[in-house]
């Protein structure tokens, strides 16, 4: 196969690193390729295990990893900036923002990423998971046409992006959308990896879920569809501290629809999207009349094709 226009999409989360190619001149994701995001080592294995992947997807499909010289990358965040060039410091990869008591086996603050990318790519493009993926749903998937729109992940961690009359948001160091980290709860056993106690994310992601009731989150989520009614009421408490966020996202931003992935909402949004439906549609009419709750369009390939989102949009 010959490597022309093939450019490499990068989709980092919290849990899992994928990897694939795609051709120029449309949307097909060749190779891809995934595993579980590396926390060990010095911070610079984050980018060794991405550039590993990659030559691992070239192999497969019988092409030179040096004819590879664009890349792609959705990552989640926060990032910071250090020389000009993207940090991540991702409070459920680096375990020395929280220290000890999160439980991550590294004391990073930050993990190098784009300078190092550099050295190996001719041109690389790095964006907030996130922010990637509401581009990438605004031309591809269900915020099509929409002008006022966020796209939101309900996964290891809480994440946003967020479209202001056409405009999508970015803010001095990328980071705009990071609604996850808001303060909504005096919960003294609820630590998120940034460091606070009490925010979205260390209330209701994913990787929350098992710390505060012992189980993982699909667990949970299945015995409560299953009838459970103690994990059902535990699951109704998630989805009205979510649900409040997404509200004062439509509130504050005046907002048409926002559009729901990843994996903790997409393996049980049938039961998850009418209870997060139920705290917005209803209250402050004047101002949530018109917005709509749905389901990512590109639904769980939303983080592959919003890594070739970030290289159209760059």
């Amino acid at each position: 196969m010959t490597a022309t226009n093939l450019k490499a999409c990068i989709d980092i989360g919290g849990t899992k690193v994928a990897v694939s190619l795609a051709r120029g001149d449309g949307l097909e994701l060749l190779a891809r390729r995934s595993e579980p995001t590396v926390r060990t080592g010095p911070p610079e294995a984050l980018a060794v295990q991405v550039m590993r992947m990659v030559d691992q997807a070239c192999a497969e499909i019988g092409v030179s990893p040096a004819s590879i010289e664009q890349a792609g990358v959705a990552s989640c965040g926060p990032f910071v900036r250090v020389a000009g060039m993207v940090e991540i410091a991702a409070p459920n990869i680096c375990g020395g923002i929280a220290g000890p008591a999160r439980g991550l086996p590294n004391d990073w603050r930050s993990v190098p990423l784009e300078a190092l990318l550099r050295q190996r790519f001719v041109r690389v493009c790095v964006a907030n998971d996130c922010v990637a993926a509401l581009q990438a749903e605004r031309r591809w998937g269900a915020l099509q046409g929409v002008d006022h729109c966020a796209y939101v992940t309900w996964s290891t961690g809480i994440g946003v992006g967020l479209c202001v009359d056409g405009h999508v948001l970015q803010g001095k160091n990328g980071n705009a959308g990071h609604a996850g980290h808001m303060f909504v709860s005096d919960n003294d056993d609820a630590l998120c990896g940034c460091g606070n106690i009490g925010d979205v994310e260390s209330l209701v992601a994913g990787n929350a879920i098992a710390r505060r009731f012992g189980v993982d989150a699909a667990t949970l989520l299945g015995r409560a569809q299953a009838g459970d009614t103690v994990a059902a009421a535990r699951v109704g408490d998630l989805c009205r501290v979510l649900g409040r966020a997404l509200y004062n996202l439509v509130v504050t931003l005046d907002l048409q629809r926002i559009s729901l992935g990843g994996g903790v909402f997409w393996n049980h949004r049938h039961n998850l999207l009418p209870q997060l439906r139920s705290h917005v549609t209803g209250r402050c009419g004047a101002l949530t009349t018109g917005c709509e709750l749905v389901a990512a369009g590109l639904g769980e390939r939303v983080g592959d094709y919003a890594a070739l989102a970030v290289l159209d949009a760059g």
